[in-house]
């Protein structure tokens, strides 16, 4: 995980919580982040104020032809002789959930060629609507990216976006385009089954199985989003807890890859030589069924990355808490909400990665 995705998760996991961290510890914009305070504020405009959107055109610009941000909307900074700008106070956007629909309006527009990956987050929200942004910028794999509005390339040069040099441009014209490989997650499915049922998990030598289990199942794939040919795409998937003793996470339909021996709980997979995977194309490494009983003990956490030659590698997490797993289990086998919600609790709430 870099550095900048890193804060986003951060921002993510803890919220405000993490926004009063940064002013206790005078937290100084660096390379990976930013500062900023909202102009938007629905007054006078129905659209992102042009100062605002020329900070944001400025950031897609710097991080992504570096090595990735974050912006964070809604904090004030002060001057520090030795350290530069440090956080220090909170200062909300207005009606940050409208403040979120400019932003995302605008993204498109910043820079050409324009940069979609980027993610934003609202890290929390008061009684009036208002609350802060975080804006997650990852590197670019299309780069150089130059801001429509004063036609200038930026690059990241300590707590600054900077325009860059003559060089540094060349540099990046020269490069050879890489593949950009993404994670998707497909054939979502989650059942309530009955002990007795075909695909029976519980053996009737266990002392007192379980009489009922929750079966999530999905596939993990990849999709050569670049303008390359990717070769010699990879997957490891590890199974790091899966939350009790009579849970487990089974991985099925890898045939066509070839495996390689790992740790327990672990798979390793990697494409045979000869494959290669065109631009636009999808490949599907393998099926994950994640089995969870009404017993849990433990908390569940897997983790993943997957990539290719020459790629940026994608990671992916599923971690679930034990509290929130048994209520989560006990909602699946009451059937108190339906099949898509409860999937989209699941992919929503408790994975993690640019899926």
């Amino acid at each position: 995980m870099s550095r900048a995705e890193d804060i986003f998760q951060k921002l993510i996991y803890f919220g405000e919580d993490a926004i009063d961290e940064f002013i206790i510890n005078r937290q100084s914009e660096e390379l990976f982040l930013d500062f900023k305070q909202a102009v938007s504020d629905g007054k006078n405009f129905t659209t992102l104020h042009r100062d605002d959107r020329k900070n944001l055109a400025k950031a897609i610009s710097g991080f992504g032809n570096s090595e990735g941000g974050v912006i964070l909307w809604g904090v004030e900074c002060s001057r520090d002789m030795e350290v530069g700008d440090v956080a220090k106070a909170k200062v909300k956007v207005k009606n940050v959930h409208r403040f979120l629909s400019w932003v995302e309006n605008a993204i498109s527009g910043c820079t050409i060629p324009s940069h979609n990956r980027i993610r934003n987050h609202i890290v929390s929200v008061d009684d009036n609507g208002n609350g802060f942004l975080a804006t997650y910028i990852p590197k670019s794999e299309i780069a150089p990216l130059m801001t429509t509005g004063s036609n200038n390339i930026y690059i990241r040069s300590g707590s600054n976006n900077v325009p860059a040099p003559y060089a540094v441009i060349a540099g990046m014209f020269g490069k050879a385009p890489l593949p950009n490989v993404e994670l998707m997650m497909g054939d979502r499915k989650i059942e309530a089954l009955e002990n007795v049922d075909e695909d029976m998990l519980y053996p009737n030598s266990i002392d007192n199985p379980p009489e009922q289990y929750v079966k999530i199942s999905f596939a993990i794939q990849a999709a050569n989003c670049s303008n390359v040919i990717a070769r010699e795409l990879y997957m490891s998937c590890h199974t790091i807890n899966d939350g009790g003793e009579y849970n487990k996470v089974r991985f099925s339909n890898y045939n066509q890859m070839d495996s390689i021996s790992g740790i327990e709980g672990q798979l390793n997979l990697i494409t045979r030589p000869e494959l290669r995977l065109p631009p636009r194309g999808v490949i599907r490494f393998c099926k994950v069924e994640v089995i969870l009983s009404p017993c849990i003990e433990d908390d569940f956490l897997l983790e993943g990355v997957i990539g290719a030659d020459r790629a940026t590698p994608r990671d992916f997490r599923i971690y679930i808490p034990k509290n929130k797993l048994r209520s989560y289990v006990a909602k699946v086998i009451r059937a108190e909400e339906g099949e898509q919600h409860l999937l989209s609790e699941f992919f929503n709430e408790y994975v993690d990665g640019e899926i």
